[in-house]
């Protein structure tokens, strides 16, 4: 067996473990570290396997985007930030064991880069980040142009469903305020004068 094939078993069973750490595991902050470490094990993965602009993807945008979006739902829910205070320590394991993991993945890759440098399998000509590009938006185009259409309808779709228009808003309404009459702004009331007595 090959140095990156046993790299490449080893991140698989991280992957698995920490996947099922994600679903089973009763803290949310907890989750989303292991989530951060499958992540990060799946890019390795994809490293190895010659994908790296697949890779730098899957970090830039799921660790970079989607587990801020997980932290604000964290932070959004009710959650007892004293009490997660209190028992800090108690997530300090989980925190240096998925650091230690995550270190000890970029070293293997590193490794397994310098040492099966003629096995991998590489594009002929370039980097597969430009084959990947050339094959988008040179084969592809129409197709890909079509999804990204697609999407901005399913966007826009989702604004206007969820969009709700609240009683305390106050809005100007700029016709109704050029049309106004005097008539309709000021009442002019005639009453008698009062007459003093002494």
């Amino acid at each position: 067996m090959s140095f990156q094939t046993a790299v490449f078993y080893l991140f698989a069973a991280i992957l698995v473990f920490a996947a099922l750490r994600v679903i089973s595991v009763k803290s949310p902050v907890h989750a989303a570290l292991w989530l951060v470490l499958s992540f990060f094990t799946a890019a390795g993965i994809w490293l190895l396997l010659g994908a790296e602009f697949l890779a730098i993807a899957l970090v830039l945008v799921y660790v970079g985007a989607v587990m801020v979006l997980f932290l604000f739902v964290v932070m959004m829910l009710d959650v007892n930030f004293e009490e997660m205070r209190r028992h800090f320590r108690s997530y300090l394991p989980v925190g240096a064991a998925v650091g230690g993991l995550v270190l000890l993945e970029m070293v293997l890759v590193i490794l397994s880069g310098t040492k099966g440098a003629g096995s991998a399998a590489a594009p002929a000509a370039g980097s597969n980040t430009k084959a990947l590009g050339r094959l988008l938006y040179v084969d592809y185009v129409y197709p890909f142009e079509l999804a990204a259409v697609l999407l901005l309808v399913a966007i826009v779709a989702a604004i206007a469903l969820t969009y709700r228009r609240r009683r305390e808003t106050k809005i100007q309404d700029v016709a109704e305020q050029v049309k106004v009459r005097r008539e309709d702004r000021v009442r002019l009331v005639r009453m008698p004068a009062e007459k003093r007595e002494g």
